[in-house]
């Protein structure tokens, strides 16, 4: 039988399958129920910080009031009312966490800021999480801002939290950033330990019929990979630090080219959601199996394989052999 374990940010995973940032994981039950189920470890939901702000400056009740006058101070921070947890919950559900579960227990902060960010990643440590998941999310929209200060704010920012935790810390990155790789080589340069790619921007959508920006919330699928699995091939063994992949990992066959591509860890969140806490459990199975069935000892001797390292066609991962894909497509309708 293969042996499933995978390492990822100094832990020893006893599965690559990693239950990322869901609704499942605020109720210690389901936490329970996903380390029976053979995860190899949780991430669980963000602590916000516009949940933060709202909730320091007590600004959530004063800006209801009054909004048909002021409709638009609405729009200064989002409408968090959804998403229970206080900050003092958020802890408290960290500590019975750990007492009830031997599987490591990631923290997640969601923001930009410095400041507050590392008073709360302290707090994160002290609770009990093994380490903590920097979900970083920022849209530079302001014309003014140069690339060069919205990495050297993700840099900063990164930086200063690492050196305030003992634990190990890793970046939830989105895909628009104008080098990966070097940035990758700039978080492990600040103490990073892991990057975790990439994080899924819900875009919001038009309604024609008030004429208003409304949210839209669709599930990941597995076309998704893709994206994910091309830079985890490119920058697998170049940068010297842990990749996980997030978006877009459904069945065993999506774990397993995660794997051979290089990622120390898979993350689900969309697949538990569709199919349920079990979806583990027959997921890891299916690894085992076709690790076993092609000969494979173990995750370790599977992972990167197909990376560009070890690919027979590594201009493949670079431009995509566009002129062999576009040159391929005969279905035109003229």
């Amino acid at each position: 039988m293969a042996k499933l374990l995978s390492k990822y940010m100094g832990f020893t995973l006893k599965t690559p399958v990693v239950a990322s940032s869901s609704p499942l994981c605020a109720k210690i039950e389901n936490i329970k129920k996903m380390e029976e189920a053979g995860v190899g470890a949780v991430v669980l939901q963000s602590l916000f910080e516009e949940q933060v702000i709202l909730e320091q400056q007590q600004l959530n009740t004063y800006l209801q009031q009054g909004t048909e006058q002021f409709a638009e101070s609405l729009t200064y921070l989002p409408d968090l009312g959804n998403y229970k947890f206080s900050t003092a919950q958020y802890l408290e559900h960290i500590r019975k966490c750990k007492d009830s579960v031997d599987i490591p227990i990631i923290g997640s902060l969601n923001g930009i800021s410095r400041g507050g960010w590392i008073r709360y990643a302290r707090e994160i440590e002290q609770a009990g999480a093994d380490a903590l998941e920097l979900n970083i999310f920022y849209f530079p929209s302001d014309p003014r801002m140069t690339s060069e200060e919205v990495e050297a704010n993700y840099i900063g920012l990164v930086q200063d939290i690492v050196r305030s935790v003992t634990i190990p810390v890793a970046i939830k990155l989105n895909p628009y950033l104008s080098a990966i790789p070097y940035m990758l080589s700039r978080f492990e340069n600040v103490g990073a330990m892991a990057a975790v790619l990439f994080n899924r921007f819900y875009q919001p959508d038009i309604d024609l019929r008030t004429l208003e920006v409304v949210p839209n919330l669709k599930l990941s699928t597995s076309e998704e990979l893709r994206l994910r699995l091309r830079w985890t091939g490119l920058v697998y063994d170049k940068v010297p630090i842990d990749i996980a992949i997030t978006g877009g990992a459904h069945s065993t066959e999506d774990v397993l080219k995660c794997l051979a591509v290089g990622a120390s860890a898979v993350m689900m969140t969309s697949a538990l959601l569709k199919n349920g806490i079990s979806h583990i459990a027959k997921v890891n199975e299916g690894i085992n199996d076709w690790l076993d069935t092609n000969s494979y000892e173990s995750v370790k001797s599977f992972q990167g394989i197909m990376s560009r390292l070890h690919a027979d066609r590594p201009e493949a991962y670079i431009r995509a052999n566009y002129l062999q894909i576009l040159g391929s497509y005969t279905h035109v309708r003229e």
